[in-house]
C-alpha cells in the first residue's frame, strides 16, 4: 500500500504567542539603540533623517574624546589581568578546599557586587584618598574595577572546577609525580579554560560600561567612556551624545564577538576531546568455499 504523505505538525498557539513575546522584547531593546545611531548621523536631530546623513559628529567625538576610548581599553585589559591573577588561584584554592572558611570568603568577594558602586568609591576614597599620586592615576580607578569585577571571575572558574572534580585530577597527577606548579598549569588551566572565557567576557565588558563607581573615582585627566558619554550628552549637543555612543558600540562589540568566537571554539576542541575514538576495524578477507579433493572423497 501506498503511505500517505508526512504532514508537518500545526504550530501551536503557545509556539505564536511565545515568539511574538520574543519580537517585542527584542524591539523594546533594540528600538532605541538604533533611534540613538541614527541620531549620531543625521545633520539635526530635531529635523531628523530628511536633514541628511553625515560623518561630522563622530569626527569631532574622536577629536575630543579619543583618549578617553583608549585609557577605557587600557584599564579594561589590565583589570582583565589583575582578575585572572589573583581570581583564577582563587577559585581554585576554594574548589579544592570546600569548608565554612572558602565559603564566608566567597559571600565577601559579593559584597561589592551587592554594595551600590557609589559607596564602594566612596569607601575607596576614604581609604586611598589621601594619596596624591593614586588619587590622580588611573591605577585608582583600575582598583575599584577589579573589587567589581573580581566575584564573576572567581564564579565562573569556581563553577567549572566544583562540576569537574578537581581533586581527583590532582591526585592522579600528583600520583604521576607532578608538582602543585606542574598540577596547576597543567591539569587545573586546561580544564577550566571555558570558565576562564566566560569570566574574561564578564570583566571586560563590566570594566569597560561601569559608570557609577568609575564616576566616583575618575578626575578630569582620567576620563573613562562611560563618564565622557554622560558629559557629552550634560554639556553638548545630542548628536555629539549619539555619535559617542555609536563609538562605544564600535569598540565594544568587536570585543564581545572576539571572546565569544574564542569561547565557541573551546567548546568545540572539549567535545571533539570527548568523544569516543571508534575503533579501527579491518576489512576482512572474502573466502571461498573450501571443497574436498576427489582423492580425499575417495579415501
Amino acid at each position: 500500500m501506498k503511505k500517505p504523505p508526512m504532514t508537518k505538525p500545526r504550530r501551536r498557539a503557545g509556539y505564536w504567542l511565545q515568539l511574538a513575546l520574543t519580537l517585542a522584547v527584542c524591539l523594546f531593546m533594540t528600538v532605541p539603540v538604533v533611534l540613538s545611531v541614527l541620531a549620531g548621523l543625521t545633520n539635526n536631530i530635531f529635523v531628523g533623517l530628511s536633514s541628511g546623513l553625515t560623518t561630522r559628529w563622530l569626527l569631532e567625538v574622536w577629536a575630543l574624546y579619543r583618549n578617553t576610548i583608549f585609557l577605557s581599553l587600557g584599564i579594561a585589559l589590565a583589570c582583565l589581568a589583575c582578575t585572572l591573577v589573583i581570581g583564577v588561584p582563587a577559585a581554585y584554592y576554594m574548589a579544592l578546599r570546600r569548608n565554612r572558611v572558602t565559603r564566608l570568603i566567597e559571600e565577601l568577594l559579593m559584597l561589592p557586587v551587592a554594595v551600590p558602586g557609589l559607596a564602594t568609591a566612596l569607601g575607596l576614597i576614604l581609604l586611598y584618598g589621601g594619596w596624591q599620586a593614586l588619587r590622580t592615576s588611573w591605577v585608582f580607578i583600575l582598583i575599584g574595577h577589579v573589587l567589581f569585577t573580581l566575584p564573576f571571575m572567581v564564579r565562573a572558574v569556581l563553577a567549572i572546577l566544583s562540576a569537574i572534580d578537581i581533586r581527583t585530577l590532582e591526585d592522579a597527577a600528583a600520583s604521576l609525580g607532578a608538582t602543585r606548579l606542574q598540577r596547576f598549569f597543567t591539569v587545573v588551566l586546561p580544564n577550566c579554560r571555558q570558565g576562564i572565557l566566560a569570566g574574561a567576557l564578564m570583566v571586560v565588558t563590566l570594566s569597560v560600561g561601569e559608570f557609577n563607581l568609575t564616576w566616583m573615582l575618575h578626575t578630569p585627566t582620567t576620563q573613562t567612556l562611560p563618564v565622557g558619554l554622560a558629559d557629552s550628552y550634560a554639556s553638548m549637543r545630542l548628536e555629539i551624545g549619539s555619535a559617542y555612543t555609536i563609538v562605544f558600540f564600535v569598540m565594544i562589540i568587536p570585543l564581545l564577538v572576539a571572546m565569544q568566537a574564542f569561547s565557541a571554539m573551546g567548546a568545540r576542541a572539549r567535545r571533539h576531546v570527548a568523544e569516543p575514538a571508534e575503533p579501527a576495524t579491518a576489512p576482512v578477507p572474502a573466502t571461498t568455499p573450501v571443497t574436498a579433493s576427489a582423492e580425499t572423497r575417495h579415501a
